[in-house]
């Protein structure tokens, strides 16, 4: 078994600011804080199974395999595994328009 280290991006550490905010501002802290400890355990998982997610289908229709991407409940977890670690490049609510954000965040 590969043990990978897993690293957020500044962009995926904002993703995880913005989203906490968010929260706590349409409901309470408590669900945020929830919200977060969920997507951490989420993304700790990705040490040792870092290939378990699937393609990105707004990155694999444009011909793009270089990253993958784990669900939690709404959440996507988008991460690129590379030999010594994985590296989560966003956080995002999978309710917005993937394809614009993807198109935003991951232009070449």
């Amino acid at each position: 078994m590969i043990v990978r280290e897993v690293l957020l991006t500044d962009e995926a550490e904002r993703d995880i600011e913005e989203i906490y905010d968010y929260i706590v501002r349409h409901d309470s802290v408590a669900s945020a804080e929830h919200v977060v400890r969920g997507l951490e355990n989420c993304w700790a998982k990705l040490e040792t199974f870092a290939e378990r997610g699937n393609y990105p289908k707004e990155m694999a229709e444009q011909g793009r395999r270089d990253c993958r991407e784990l669900h939690w409940k709404p959440y996507r977890i988008i991460y690129r595994v590379l030999p010594k670690l994985v590296a989560v490049y966003a956080i995002v609510d999978g309710r917005r328009d993937m394809r614009a954000f993807i198109q935003q965040r991951f232009r070449d």
